[in-house]
């Protein structure tokens, strides 16, 4: 029996971690589906959960100690399913396909925008996937798949149910601003703050301000009253966050200048 001869390497793949994983890709999944009959609250809300599960995945991974590539990979899979295909279907059933009846050329741009989208989302992701341990943690480099489609999803969730009183159809060129700002701010140079503190590791990574503590129990409040306009609210101004600070970087007058 050879002593010296290194144990086999374990085949095996980690099951709690890749179990929300498999979760969030079936909830885009089901989205995808759920456009495609005309569901559009229920395909909306179902990425929602799917950014839920995304949220749970990596955390269980790390609380447990099993991180792995494996997960890595199928996570960056299954978020491509959920943040790039199925936003890109639900907002193309919903209002996009809508400007066929503006002619044929209109209706090639719906379409086209849509798979914009859809490869933003892929390329998105390619990127995050070099940048990891390179860039400051405190910040996304371009919006974040999982909060354009938060955007994207909380526009439709909050026409589709019609307390507003306009369709999709009616939305066709909103809905297409929409979709194409969302595609081009995933793989822009604008940096988004990522809420996960100061960047430095350890315990002191997921510490923040009291004032934030102050916030969320208005923010819950704000959601229980009106859930799909409140996300809407939220989507937008985290979207318009990168913008404002870069302008805000940019163009304020330098201390040497004063």
């Amino acid at each position: 029996m050879d002593l010296d001869r290194p144990p086999p390497r374990s085949r095996g793949i980690y099951l709690l971690p890749n179990l929300f994983t498999t979760c969030g890709l079936f909830a885009g999944f089901y989205a995808i589906i759920a456009a495609a009959n005309s569901q559009f609250t229920a395909a909306a809300i179902a990425v929602f959960v799917a950014a839920i599960a995304d949220g749970i995945d990596g955390r269980v991974a790390r609380l447990t100690g099993t991180s792995s590539a494996f997960g890595v990979q199928y996570d960056s899979l299954a978020d491509l399913v959920s943040f790039g295909l199925a936003p890109a279907l639900v907002m193309y059933h919903w209002s996009l396909s809508s400007l066929k009846f503006d002619g044929s050329v209109a209706g090639r741009v719906g379409w086209a925008i849509a798979f914009l989208y859809a490869a933003c989302a892929a390329l998105r992701l390619a990127r995050f996937n070099t940048q990891v341990g390179v860039v400051d943690k405190r910040f996304f480099i371009g919006l974040a798949s999982p909060a354009a489609a938060g955007l994207m999803m909380s526009f439709v969730w909050a026409f589709a149910d019609g307390e507003l009183g306009w369709s999709g159809e009616e939305l066709r060129y909103v809905a297409l601003g929409v979709t194409l700002c969302a595609a081009l701010l995933m793989v822009s140079q604008i940096r988004y703050w990522s809420f996960k503190g100061s960047g430095e590791g350890g315990a002191r990574a997921d510490k923040v301000p009291f004032a934030v503590l102050l916030v969320v129990p208005v923010v819950i409040a704000v959601l229980v009253i009106d859930l799909p306009r409140a996300l809407l609210a939220v989507g937008v101004l985290y979207a318009l966050s990168g913008p404002v600070m870069w302008a805000w970087l940019r163009f304020r007058p330098s201390r040497e200048a004063a």
